[in-house]
């Protein structure tokens, strides 16, 4: 590891929807093209914002959750990923102090991973409909946790010179900068769907929007002060353990847009930890391949994809073929292909892989959202029975029928609930709508 020390920021607002993930990725962009090295994180449990901010920067991107991640866990990725950088870009999730219920530093708030790795955090102030009040919540945020350092403010939706100068003005009394101010602008919004942003491997002409979005944030936001901001990062052990251990040693991974909720993390401790991943895609007709002793179906847009997943003959017997004698597991979108049948958007029923009871629907939505603890019901690829992780669930689709499957493990929420079952398994196949974040301490 190089002793260089890599100087880190966090993009934080007060609420969602404020306009951090396209300040975070304009100025990846925009650093890249001064020829810094820079790579972006992620606060908290998110598949999307990761891929854009690897997309931005030319490097790949990490979460970083100090609910589900112990804090030697949360210091070695940082460490790994930010090595002979020169700067981390970290993009907090929600509200920069929202978490839930949680001793000190385990909460899953964004302000937890700027206080454990000694962050500044560049706030982010959406100013529309306000001006000199912005500097009240300028003032809340600096005050209300003392672990947590406002480095500096940038203003966003701002709607002339005049209000700029109001809200700035007033912000600046408190001693805190403004380094920024953001008009509206089209040009740096990106497509949305239900879970989120539009994944980056969809997204048209990625490129040349990351290019529009650096500029716009070069042209509004002082990047030289900005990078002032930034501090030395504390990082941890770079050797720490990984945080899911490798549930085979050759591991098939579909991957495409139906099947790319993998977060890199997980892949990266496979790989340290000596594992042989192979990526396959089921929207090209592709089987797992042979030779691997474990296959993962992640999460993604089944949904989206359903008709053509139906008539993956090739995939689907491939995989019926491989679950005959070696572990296949479904996270979420993953477990709804592994099910009998998923209805789509539209009420049409499609034929699944049938390896599980599970009969979900994207007609009938509600969403799931929220932090789980998870035991394994019994023995399987990824421990004995009772071993405990930690993750999340975020889906709109519904189970239609659970079918008469044992359950792959017994989750609870944050707040305290009663253990529930969760997912399915037959022989081989396991499947939950539970995402693993890591491995319980």
């Amino acid at each position: 590891m190089s002793d260089r020390t890599p100087r880190a920021l966090m993009v934080g607002a007060p609420r969602s929807g404020s306009g951090k993930t396209a300040l975070t990725l304009g100025l990846l962009r925009a650093f890249r093209a001064r020829g810094l090295d820079v790579v972006g994180v992620k606060s908290g449990p998110d598949y999307i914002d990761p891929a854009f901010h690897a997309a931005a920067s030319g490097h790949d991107g990490l979460n970083l959750d100090s609910w589900a991640m112990a804090p030697a866990l949360i210091g070695a990725l940082a460490a790994r990923a930010a090595r002979d950088r020169d700067l981390v870009l970290c993009e907090a999730s929600m509200g920069l102090f929202d978490g839930v219920p949680a001793p000190l530093g385990r909460s899953g708030a964004s302000a937890d991973i700027a206080a454990a790795l000694d962050m500044p955090v560049l706030l982010l102030i959406d100013v529309s409909g306000q001006a000199q009040s912005a500097a009240a919540v300028v003032k809340g945020c600096t005050a209300y946790d003392p672990r947590v350092r406002i480095a500096g403010v940038i203003l966003n939706k701002v709607g002339s010179a005049r209000h700029r100068r109001l809200a700035g003005e007033a912000i600046e009394a408190l001693g805190v900068p403004v380094v920024g101010a953001l008009p509206r602008l089209d040009e740096m919004a990106l497509p949305e769907r239900h879970l989120g942003l539009v994944q980056a491997t969809e997204t048209r002409d990625l490129d040349a929007r990351l290019d529009r979005i650096g500029e716009a944030a070069a042209a509004h936001v002082d990047l030289d002060a900005v990078l002032q901001l930034a501090a030395p990062m504390r990082a941890g052990d770079f050797e720490a353990r990984a945080a899911l251990a490798p549930p085979g040693q050759r591991i098939a991974i579909a991957r495409d847009a139906a099947f790319s909720f993998l977060y890199p993390h997980h892949l990266e401790g496979w790989r340290r930890a000596g594992a042989e991943l192979r990526f396959f895609s089921p929207l090209a007709d592709e089987a797992p391949p042979a030779e691997c002793d474990f296959c993962w179906l992640p999460g993604g847009y089944p949904e989206q994809h359903a008709g053509a997943l139906a008539g993956a003959g090739n995939f689907m017997a491939g995989l019926r073929a491989f679950a005959r004698t070696r572990p296949v597991h479904g996270e979420c979108g993953g477990y709804m292909a592994l099910g009998a049948a998923l209805t789509d958007a539209h009420g049409v029923a499609h034929e699944m892989a049938g390896l599980l009871g599970v009969e979900t629907s994207f007609a009938a939505r509600r969403m799931n959202l929220g932090y789980r603890d998870a035991s394994l019901a019994q023995d399987c690829a990824f421990g004995p029975a009772g071993q405990a992780f930690k993750g999340h669930e975020f889906h709109y689709s519904t189970i239609v029928s659970s079918g008469d499957d044992a359950p792959f493990a017994f989750v609870r929420d944050a707040y305290g609930g009663a253990p529930q079952r969760s997912g399915s398994r037959r022989g081989h196949v396991t499947g939950s709508f539970f995402h693993i974040i890591a491995q319980a301490e």
